[in-house]
């Protein structure tokens, strides 16, 4: 008999995908939301399982189902939610869901304020290039994969594994409903604010996430970490399998990086520090999966990751416009120091849109000290309903400058001013880099593209 499970708030990123992998695998799927933005409306809609309306309907839920998978954007009073309460339907988080359907999986979880996305993508794509059965969990679109979700009858699951809150019924991290049996952490730098107000009690979730690492699991970390080392060290004679990892050996020539490999040097797409430790971490943990490293070494010379991560938007032979999701202090650092060191010769435009609520608080901004050091000209776009949405109040140029510890800090809380100014900047020898986990309000960069593309000595 089919499985029929209700979505509350069907439009997620995530939520969507994970209903979309349902109803390729079979199951029954409805779905209710307040809002449903593009990709998600369409997507849904080719799939059948569009609402067609938008807004909540507890007339939808019945007896007959046999689950509710609760999106984090529902409110705890929302009427579908009571509805599925009073008729004792199971109620599952997402994370609960994919923990219910990868019990009897090798369970991988990726872990980390930072480079989740790109580390979880590089394991996927090199198992994909060698035709390994798995199934997935990731943050992002990536080239070659449909989904961000898949579930099959495959022996192992890759698990982009989020800190962040549950549901509205569950205010723990997500990545403790996975039950991992491999895991991967990355770093640990203070993130989402406004749910772990100190960073103390952000970094207790991690300590927790070791914990439950079963003894003849694996714990793959990053050794430049201080923190996580930290967790390493203590972890010794508690499990098994203790990986610590570093940046890949590599060099730079002529704006290419290059893997120093015991068979040669091999050209790659991803670059900067950052993005050569995620390498690793990557490498580390397909060889845990049974891989080997030439194994590795073939497949990852074609990744070229995921979407938003160092994402490449128009080019010429002497500058380069990046749009990356760089957003928290430490990621913004990484990113804009890796641009800079791929390109020394070329004038940096880097520009970072403040749109979490962490960045947008006067309380957490100081924590971007020094992370735009390395930009040869520093913007910051400001979006004044965002803050207002977030009931904040708006930084000035004074603020910001004393926070980032630069001051010839530019800000501008208007898109269009911020696209006049962009679009007069001289791009020859010259790359832009747009960081940001929002979208510049669909700033319209077709007219930089050009600018860019076109670019000569």
């Amino acid at each position: 008999m089919t499985k029929k499970y209700h979505f509350i708030a069907i439009g997620g990123a995530v939520m969507h995908n994970l209903a979309l992998s349902m109803v390729a695998k079979g199951y029954q799927v409805t779905g209710s939301d307040d809002e449903i933005y593009e990709p998600s409306r369409t997507r849904l809609e080719k799939a059948g399982i569009l609402p067609k309306e938008k807004g909540w309907f507890p007339e939808k839920i019945h007896a007959g189902l046999d689950g509710i998978i609760l999106g984090m954007h529902a409110r705890i009073e929302n009427p579908e939610l009571q509805k599925a309460k009073d008729l004792n339907i199971p109620i599952f988080s997402f994370p609960e869901f994919i923990y219910e359907q990868s019990k009897d999986k090798k369970r991988v979880v990726i872990s980390g304020s930072h480079g989740k996305t790109s580390i979880t993508s590089m394991i996927l794509h090199v198992l994909k290039f060698h035709q390994k059965e798995f199934d997935y969990l990731v943050g992002a679109q990536i080239e070659g994969f449909d989904l961000m979700v898949k579930l099959s009858n495959a022996p192992v699951i890759i698990i982009e594994g989020d800190e962040y809150l549950t549901s509205p019924l569950d205010r723990r991290p997500k990545f403790f409903h996975y039950h991992h049996d491999i895991l991967l952490m990355s770093g640990i730098a203070w993130d989402h604010f406004n749910v772990f107000p100190t960073f103390d009690f952000y970094r207790e979730q991690f300590e927790k996430l070791v914990e439950m690492t079963p003894q003849q699991g694996y714990f793959i970390y990053c050794s430049e970490d201080p923190i996580v080392d930290e967790l390493g060290q203590k972890s010794k004679g508690k499990i098994d399998n203790l990986i610590p990892y570093k940046a890949h050996p590599y060099k730079i020539k002529e704006g290419i990086t290059y893997l120093l490999t015991d068979s040669g040097d091999i050209a790659i797409t991803v670059f900067g520090e950052h993005n050569l430790q995620n390498l690793q971490g990557a490498l580390e943990v397909c060889l845990s999966l049974g891989l080997t490293k030439e194994q590795f070494y073939e497949a990852v010379q074609e990744f070229k990751g995921a979407a938003k991560r160092q994402e490449v938007l128009a080019k010429s032979d002497q500058s380069i416009l990046y749009r990356d999701f760089a957003h928290a202090p430490s990621k913004l650092q990484a990113t804009v120091n890796a641009v800079k060191n791929q390109f020394p010769e070329r004038k940096l435009i880097a520009v970072q849109e403040l749109h979490t609520y962490s960045s947008l608080n006067k309380d957490f901004v100081n924590n971007y000290a020094h992370t735009f050091d390395e930009a040869d000209v520093a913007v910051i776009y400001l979006n004044p309903k965002a803050v207002s949405l977030k009931k904040l109040e708006l930084m000035d140029e004074d603020t910001l400058r004393d926070a980032f510890k630069r001051n010839d800090l530019k800000l501008f809380t208007d898109i269009d001013q911020l696209k006049v100014f962009l679009e007069s900047q001289d791009y020859r020898q010259a790359n832009l880099l747009l960081m940001s986990s929002g979208n510049y309000d669909d700033m319209d960069l077709s007219q930089l593209k050009n600018t860019i593309n076109q670019s000569q000595k």
